[in-house]
């Protein structure tokens, strides 16, 4: 079978039409490209032909009778004239990592009336979720039809927001994700893309959006395809898809993307359009964009900037956000740089949130002090209100991620009480953990167990414990009401989903820090969050109140609902009278438990 002409047909990879594929590749230092597949028993090369005068170095053909499931890879012949085997880096799907790549149809899979609609970003609560371990047992890994029969559970403990962990073709078939080998197939081992999509249709049948984790910082390391693909490199650099030189050094052992490249720039801009168009996931999350921008990843290091990859994510964040702007485009960044999240005509990188990194690692230090004289109240205070990092709406704040529970870091029960993660003191201080999560200002964010008190850190070949639920059921049934109350289900704490934070009073000799959090202010909007990192409770304390009037007591952490070893600390609505404090015209006694928080709302 000899083609001699490039095909007329668009698209990277291979594309289906009604009479056959096209195949097209980037590889502008190749002597010549051919694709062999199963469709003729791999027995046949279709010559690959260079497009248009040559000069964008993309070779393609279209091979008439060729179907979707055909298995197929490129054979690319170097400039040396050395033949080497290639999978196809738009493919699809692969067989499996170090397989074949497959020809696959985008529009085959059948959304049904498909038609959610992403919430509110202030009505945001994250579940971040391994699926090979979220959906597993001790015989089976977790895949994404797996994961789907989980997601009544996280409906019903009222998520709205579930955030994969990455989930493009990776070695093996165990992992984090943060090693794809292969940008545009889903892994093999989770189900594939048909399984991907069915995961995120049954998701927005419940009410459920997803966002999805993607990697543009550093591809492999290993069973990379891209490595040398056509056979250029420089020094002992990974070849066109690659810087070539120091700034290809990553702290992963992977390559760094060469950002300066047009073809690699919409390499990886067609990956994570992927997402977002074909797979309706709802927004995404970038690894480690400090390691994208810069190779040391640090801002303050000028000499290790790269102006390429900064203009890549200004125009990649641009693009996306003009094209679906409702979709939610958060950065690891990590440096506390309000510019990530700023306009892009400010100066700024164009993302919607980034992780807070000043309130994650400010909080889980207070509560895994032991000595409640430890804790700096106020560096606690400033790390909720967020000062300094950008807007509330602007932050995922969170006590537990992957990275806070891994690598030598523990869940923060386990923190709290070594070897007795299950005691009284663990619980209360990481539900306190969670309280400050959820009523602080910013996107909530909890990793998978969490909610249910699990206290190993985080193994990608362990599955989560799901007997947790029921030996913690209080304990869940404690993250479910708090989720109710940040995203106002009860229509009586507005203010929690809105952007306004004041810090009333820090009590460092007490260990309070008394919080008010309003959208418009008024009746069922005006919240006031009382969070007590000391074990011994308050009775009569009298701090400012907002505004005069009733207000309800709407959570009580203390409560023996949770746990019958809490102290059940009685809390009580108050009504303010016209006393003065804290730059507040009236005022009112509050009561709190040992390490727990409460909450109370204006009434009519």
């Amino acid at each position: 079978m000899a083609h001699t002409a490039p095909s007329p047909h668009p698209g990277m990879g291979a594309t289906l039409h009604d009479d056959g594929v096209t195949f097209r590749v980037w590889a502008p230092n190749a002597r010549g490209v051919a694709a062999v597949g199963s469709y003729d028993e791999w027995k046949d090369p279709a010559q690959l032909s260079p497009d248009g005068d040559g000069s964008a170095g993309t070779w393609s053909v279209h091979v008439p009778g060729v179907s979707a499931g055909a298995e197929y890879q490129f054979k690319v012949t170097t400039g040396g004239g050395e033949d080497v085997w290639r999978a196809d880096p738009y493919a699809r799907v692969m067989t499996n990592s170090v397989g074949n790549s497959v020809v696959y149809d985008p529009h085959a899979f059948d959304w049904g009336d498909d038609d959610f609609q992403m919430p509110h970003w202030d009505d945001v609560v994250i579940y971040e979720m391994h699926v090979g371990t979220f959906a597993a047992d001790q015989e089976h890994r977790g895949t994404f039809d797996r994961a789907a029969e989980r997601l009544p559970y996280l409906r019903e403990l009222g998520i709205s927001v579930v955030q994969v962990m990455p989930p493009a073709e990776y070695a093996g078939d165990i992992s984090w994700g943060y090693n794809p080998a292969h940008m545009f197939a889903v892994e093999s081992s989770y189900g594939g893309p048909d399984a991907f999509k069915r995961f995120i249709k049954a998701a927005h049948e419940h009410g459920i959006a997803v966002i999805v984790d993607v990697v543009h910082n550093h591809i492999g390391p290993s069973d990379l395809d891209l490595w040398r693909f056509d056979g250029w490199h420089e020094n002992d650099g990974g070849g066109i898809y690659f810087y070539n030189d120091w700034r290809a050094e990553t702290p992963w052992g992977a390559t760094r993307p060469d950002f300066g490249r047009a073809a690699v720039r919409q390499f990886l801009f067609d990956s994570a359009k992927l997402w977002l168009r074909e797979f309706r996931c709802d927004g995404l999350r970038f690894d480690a964009t400090a390691y994208i921008r810069s190779v040391h990843g640090t801002v303050q290091d000028a000499g290790s900037m790269l102006p390429d990859a900064t203009e890549y994510l200004q125009s990649l964040n641009s693009a996306l956000s003009s094209d679906q702007p409702w979709k939610l485009l958060i950065a690891e960044d990590l440096q506390n740089d309000p510019t990530v999240t700023m306009p892009v005509e400010q100066g700024g990188l164009g993302f919607h949130a980034q992780w807070d990194a000043g309130f994650v690692h400010v909080v889980r230090r207070a509560l895994t002090e032991l000595d409640d004289s430890g804790r700096d109240m106020s560096e606690v205070a400033q790390g909720i209100l967020g000062t300094g990092r950008g807007a509330a709406g602007s932050r995922v704040i969170y006590t537990e991620s992957h990275d806070e529970v891994a690598n030598g870091k523990t869940r923060v029960p386990e923190a709290i009480s070594p070897g007795a993660a299950d005691s009284l003191a663990a619980k209360k201080r990481a539900t306190l953990g969670s309280a400050a999560v959820f009523f602080a200002p910013g996107m909530p964010m909890f990793f998978q167990g969490q909610e249910m008190l699990a206290d190993r850190y985080f193994d990608d070949s362990v599955p989560l414990d799901w007997r947790d639920v029921r030996d913690h059921s209080g304990i869940v049934a404690m993250h479910r009401h708090l989720i109710a109350l940040r995203r106002n289900r009860q229509g009586t704490t507005a203010g929690l989903r809105g952007p306004n934070a004041n810090v009333i009073r820090v009590d460092q000799g007490r260990g309070l820090i008394i919080l008010h959090r309003w959208g418009q202010g008024g009746p069922h909007d005006d919240t006031l969050v009382a969070l007590n990192f000391s074990a011994s409770p308050v009775t009569d304390y009298r701090v400012g109140m907002p505004r005069a009037g009733r207000w309800a007591v709407r959570f009580n952490g203390d409560s023996t609902l949770y746990d019958p070893a809490f102290g059940d600390h009685p809390v009580f609505d108050v009504v303010t009278d016209p006393e003065p404090a804290d730059d507040c015209a009236q005022s009112a006694t509050l009561a709190v438990g040992a390490y727990s928080a409460v909450v109370l709302s204006l009434e009519p």
